[in-house]
């Protein structure tokens, strides 16, 4: 990166902490004044910064809406579908990416296991919302009282006796899936089938998506299944520092030894 570029982009997070004047920005940079002014005036010229009535900069509105065009044209799953095949390329097993539109959670990925035992979960389906692992942590994200509203609203179908079977019962497992960073629904919603989860963040910390990992339990058992849970974590955090823009665009990296 040439030197003037570097400068010249120094000068945001400086702003980002609040207004500063020419003397401010000049001594941060350790550069003359009329260097530190060449910079300020080409960043403002695109909008990047704004010279206020005291002489002081801050940062320009342009720039916040090309941070929010930005956030808007993110794609989370074409980030996080090759963390999705490195993980199941590893593990075997089914991994489902989902996220939580107009009051619904719907599924927006899927890897296939290669076991012969097949997942029915369909990419665009919405998900039992009451029992799944990647329902409870988008939910769980939600303020509270919005959080408790969602939950009021819900039906509460026992498709298992493991089934969540009220909104106090679902209120008490999302505070635990907020406070824990991960949900499973183990025989929730089909007998035979368990499933463990993890939620993806994006810049501002808020819970954008959720992945999980589902077998049945002819394949792996429920207890062998959480064994994966810290794999599952890492694919889901290393999604999110992509996502976020504070890591490269490389998938997950191999599951140390005694992950497996």
């Amino acid at each position: 990166m040439s030197q003037t570029v570097d400068r010249a982009l120094s000068i945001l997070p400086l702003l980002a902490q609040g207004p500063a004047d020419l003397g401010q920005v000049a001594d941060r940079l350790g550069v003359h004044k009329s260097t530190a002014l060449r910079l300020l005036r080409t960043l403002h010229e695109h909008g990047l910064v704004y010279r206020q009535e005291d002489q002081r900069y801050r940062l320009g509105a342009r720039l916040f809406a090309l941070a929010q065009e930005a956030v808007e044209n993110l794609d989370v799953r074409e980030i996080a579908h090759p963390h999705l095949v490195a993980l199941n390329e590893r593990i075997g097993h089914t991994v489902h990416l989902a996220v939580h539109e107009e009051g619904e959670v719907l599924y927006i990925d899927k890897v296939e296991s290669r076991y012969p035992v097949r997942m029915y979960s369909r990419i665009g389906k919405p998900v039992a919302i009451t029992v799944a692992a990647v329902a409870k942590l988008l939910l769980a994200d939600l303020p509270e009282a919005e959080r408790r509203a969602v939950a009021e609203k819900l039906d509460y179908p026992t498709y298992t006796s493991r089934s969540t079977p009220n909104a106090a019962a679902f209120l008490t497992e999302l505070a635990t899936v907020r406070e824990q960073g991960w949900a499973t629904d183990l025989g929730g919603h089909e007998e035979s089938i368990n499933c463990i989860g993890a939620p993806i963040h994006g810049a501002a910390g808020r819970v954008v998506a959720a992945m999980s990992v589902s077998a049945p339990n002819v394949v792996v058992t429920a207890e062998e299944l959480l064994t994966l849970l810290p794999q599952v974590r890492r694919t889901a955090e290393a999604i999110s520092r992509e996502y976020s823009g504070t890591a490269p665009n490389t998938p997950s990296a191999q599951g140390s030894s005694d992950d497996r």
